[in-house]
């Protein structure tokens, strides 16, 4: 049996029935498509060692509060997502998807939670996110809600409401800020940094990043988004374009690391990964023009798009490490 025969397109209602606490808890947990939540939890590391590094102290406490606001409001993003993709139909009608990755969590099609119940679900993490935004308040004053709202509005709008971003074709860039210059440039901000150039910058290929994996995710999802009106990227571009913007993407994200290395921000060393991940890229980029018919070569280029983000976070804050060490 091949890996893609093997691999499957729903999840299964069986592994998630029952009415204990503990079954409960692991569907509502799952829903929130829980494997993309490096893409919330790594920025805030990033941004927290960058901001350490310049405050030349590092507060444990703000630390954790930001953490789980981020991860709250982007397991909310996720869930407010499949409830908004339900509503214009393009869940359903999407034949092409590789789930886990695309498609949304196909709980709301599989019956295990309802739409109402997914709404409430992403309102309720909103909710979690907002209290804990109210702790960071009491910290560090009224700045800390202009970050949490602007990540909350950024991450509702994406899929709900009457502007729905990801309708636009700038979706995308939404997302890009609200996981990659607002956690970064937020978490240092509350260790201490100032908002500079120079933070902004060192948030970009984070951003470049995150904005890869969802581009590279809405690829086999063309067909049903196009057909729906959900006219994301990749549908206003076409393959050959998508292709093109994605290398540029990973391209522009180590420029920003040589230039950040060349005034003596980050160390010498910290190009090297960025680079080599760009193998990863090419060869992404490579299965995004060949599309969804080719399978195998399309998840494994959405698996190697999340290892890039990955490394490529831990890298850097590997590298403001060393600077605050040595």
């Amino acid at each position: 049996m091949s890996q893609e025969t093997a691999r499957p397109i729903n999840p299964v209602p069986e592994e998630f029935t029952g009415d204990s606490g503990t079954r409960s808890f692991k569907r509502l947990f799952h829903a929130t498509r829980p494997k993309f939540f490096p893409a919330s939890v790594l920025p805030v590391l990033a941004g927290t060692a960058w901001g350490a590094y310049v405050a030349g102290a590092f507060d444990a406490y703000v630390f954790v509060l930001a953490l789980l606001a981020t991860v709250c409001v982007h397991a909310a993003s996720n869930v407010l997502n499949d409830v908004g993709d339900e509503t214009i139909g393009t869940d359903r009608v999407n034949v092409k998807r590789i789930y886990p990755y695309t498609g949304g969590s196909r709980f709301i099609q599989m019956g295990i939670l309802s739409q109402s119940v997914m709404a409430r679900l992403g309102v309720g993490l909103l909710g979690i996110a907002m209290l804990l935004g109210v702790a960071l308040f009491v910290e560090k004053g009224l700045a800390v809600l202009l970050f949490g709202l602007a990540g909350i509005a950024l991450g509702v709008l994406y899929s709900l409401g009457p502007v729905k971003l990801s309708s636009l074709g700038i979706g995308e860039i939404a997302v890009a800020v609200a996981f990659g210059v607002l956690p970064v440039s937020g978490a240092a901000w509350l260790q201490g940094a100032s908002i500079d150039t120079a933070l902004i910058l060192f948030s970009l290929p984070v951003s470049a990043w995150v904005f890869a994996i969802l581009f590279i995710n809405e690829v086999p999802d063309m067909e049903a988004d196009g057909s729906t009106g959900k006219n994301t990227l990749p549908v206003r571009l076409g393959l050959s374009g998508a292709a093109n913007l994605y290398l540029v993407l990973h391209v522009a994200a180590v420029l920003v690391v040589i230039y950040l290395t060349t005034q003596q921000l980050l160390p010498v060393i910290a190009p090297l990964v960025p680079l080599a991940l760009l193998l990863l890229a090419w060869r992404a980029a490579r299965a995004i023009r060949g599309g969804i018919e080719d399978r195998t070569a399309m998840t494994q280029a959405i698996e190697g798009t999340l290892g890039i983000h990955t490394i490529g976070c831990l890298w850097l804050t590997g590298c403001v490490v060393y600077s605050i060490v040595f």
